[in-house]
């Protein structure tokens, strides 16, 4: 490993720099990201046995707050649930911007070392070339070892920049998706407590599931 580091030159720490935090951001987001975590299914049932029971409370919607992310977004609602729909609504959707923004932390740092992992291996590549044809230019074409040498670190830093940069872009793409998929479900369930709030539907267990 560490003669692979010194044959690709120094181009090569900052792409295993970026490799490190790829691999610290993608095992965060695979913990942080667990569905259960973010939406938990029974939360919606829970507060609909509050609402009928009339057991909602302040310390039950703290509680409910540092549940998990879709509980901030339903403890929003709930302590707004005496005012008229739009300012429900308008409470619900605040707290919804700042928890997609938490979904979404460290994903563009993953993007940027997705993006920049090519260049810096393309920059390698053009460091080693450029080694090449100094050589060339000094001792002609009568030195394989040497003109090899350039060749390699070019090569290699290449070939690690697309090596951080591919699964960076795969798991970039893939926590995109989820988060929009959480986002989708938590809206769901905001809107139906919204509706249950405000008389307009009666509660189906069943439209609380996570699919």
């Amino acid at each position: 490993m560490l003669e692979f580091l010194e044959a690709g030159g120094w181009l090569m720490l900052p792409l295993l720099a970026c490799s490190i935090v790829a691999i610290a951001i993608i095992a965060e987001r695979f913990w942080s990201l667990r569905s259960k975590r973010i939406a938990p299914p029974e939360l919606i049932t829970q507060i609909w046995q509050w609402l009928r029971y009339n057991q909602v409370d302040e310390d039950r919607i703290r509680k409910l707050q540092k549940n998990s992310p879709l509980g901030r977004i339903l403890a929003a609602g709930l302590q707004e649930r005496n005012a008229a729909r739009e300012i429900t609504k308008e409470s619900i959707e605040d707290i919804g911007r700042h928890v997609t923004a938490a979904l979404e932390r460290n994903l563009n740092t993953l993007g940027t070392i997705a993006a920049i992992s090519p260049l810096i291996g393309l920059l390698g590549t053009v460091v080693g070339m450029i080694k090449v044809f100094a050589t060339i230019t000094v001792s002609g074409v009568g030195n394989p070892e040497t003109l090899a040498g350039g060749i390699s670190e070019a090569l290699i830093t290449t070939a690690a920049g697309l090596v951080v940069a591919i699964p960076s872009v795969i798991f970039y793409r893939y926590f995109r998706g989820k988060i929009n998929r959480l986002v989708v479900n938590m809206e769901e369930q905001a809107l139906q407590l919204i509706e249950i709030l405000h008389g307009d539907r009666a509660f189906d267990p069943d439209e609380a599931k996570l699919p």
